[in-house]
């Protein structure tokens, strides 16, 4: 309870010195325009889209910054004439700063046409369809027994949890927006949701900030059970070590999407709808599918790992957080406040009481 109201206490400060990792491609033709980025998407999986768009359109000078989601958030609201392009997966606060009025309408030929479903008011767009997947190693399986839902994995951690004390990682939804939609998503799904968290408390379970760092545990053994990673993360990691699986539970997988958004006072407007219309092209949404292994959206895709090709693999199972008003809700700060301290009891074990006063 104290360390989860300390973290909220702490937040907003702790994120503004958040390390940043920025790429740039200088422009190749004159009059050139500068393209600022600010995302929370990987680079190694971001890549391949900002080369192919710098190759079609090298009039634009492109600088990338990834940050964590709430540190992408934090620095938005610090500077919201810094960025031309927002990017992130923390649904609730993208849609938060739209509704807020900070984008701005976007009425290219690609944005037009683009799934009624995949888009709000015009100024903000879904350009992925990434489930939430766990990963785990085929040894601990074979030792423990095989897990392909939520129900398996809080049967084997109830029966083992000795055994895998500290060998389980998932999100800290104090420290990751992402983590946090998660939790409050699957709070809603799942009536064993909070029985899941009492047992991965009890196992001693790691939190991290990033899918990043659990599939470092996971490749290198620190880990043998990851829950609650980002799907496009894990696909092409995963498949490469012959040691680990991953799961789209077939009780039920979140999926979530990846947000853009255009500010108001972008800079540089122009370019960064150019940009967006790239980013929802065919053309765009293949390099995402193709060379950036992420799940595209685009309608007219339906390879391995498109969002055509997931809904009609898992058309029972998949649950897409809906692009909606009800995703603010989850970010009142009642509620917030409400939300990390039951996960906190739950998680460490504490008795839980009523509601604590506002």
């Amino acid at each position: 309870m104290i360390r989860c109201l300390l973290a909220l206490l702490i937040w907003g400060q702790s994120l503004m010195v958040a390390a940043v990792e920025e790429f740039h491609l200088e422009a190749t033709v004159e009059p050139s325009s500068p393209l600022v980025i600010h995302a929370a998407f990987d680079l190694p999986y971001a890549r391949p889209l900002l080369e192919d768009f710098h190759r079609r359109y090298p009039q634009y000078d492109v600088t990338y910054r990834n940050l964590t989601t709430l540190a992408l958030h934090e620095r938005f609201l610090a500077s919201p004439d810094e960025p031309d392009v927002v990017m992130s997966s923390a649904m609730p606060w993208q849609y938060r700063l739209v509704n807020d009025g900070n984008a701005q309408s976007i009425i290219t030929p690609n944005a037009r046409s683009w799934p009624s479903w995949a888009k709000w008011r015009q100024e903000l767009f879904a350009f992925t369809f990434e489930p939430i997947v766990m990963v785990v190693n085929r040894e601990a399986e074979e030792r423990f027994g095989t897990i392909n839902s939520h129900a398996d994995l809080l049967n084997m951690v109830s029966r083992h949890s000795d055994a895998l004390r500290g060998r389980i990682v998932t999100y800290d939804p104090v420290a990751s927006g992402a983590g946090y939609t998660y939790a409050i998503e699957e709070s809603r799904l799942s009536p064993r949701y909070w029985d899941l968290i009492a047992a991965l408390g009890s196992a001693d379970t790691q939190l991290v900030g990033t899918t990043g760092e659990m599939l470092d545990g996971l490749h290198d053994g620190r880990f043998l059970i990851g829950y609650n990673l980002l799907g496009s993360y894990v696909r092409k990691s995963v498949e490469a070590a012959p040691g680990l699986r991953w799961v789209i539970p077939d009780d039920y997988a979140l999926v979530i999407q990846r947000l853009a958004f255009v500010p108001q006072l972008a800079p540089n407007p122009g370019a960064a709808r150019r940009f967006i219309d790239y980013l929802l092209s065919l053309e765009g949404q293949g390099v995402l599918a193709d060379e950036g292994d992420i799940a595209a959206l685009h309608p007219q895709l339906n390879g391995p790992g498109t969002a055509t090709a997931l809904q009609r693999r898992y058309a029972e199972g998949l649950r897409p957080m809906p692009l909606s008003p009800a995703l603010l809700a989850t970010l009142d700060d009642l509620k917030r406040r409400a939300m990390l301290s039951r996960w906190q009891r739950e998680f460490s074990g504490d008795l839980i009481g009523e509601p604590d006063s506002p």
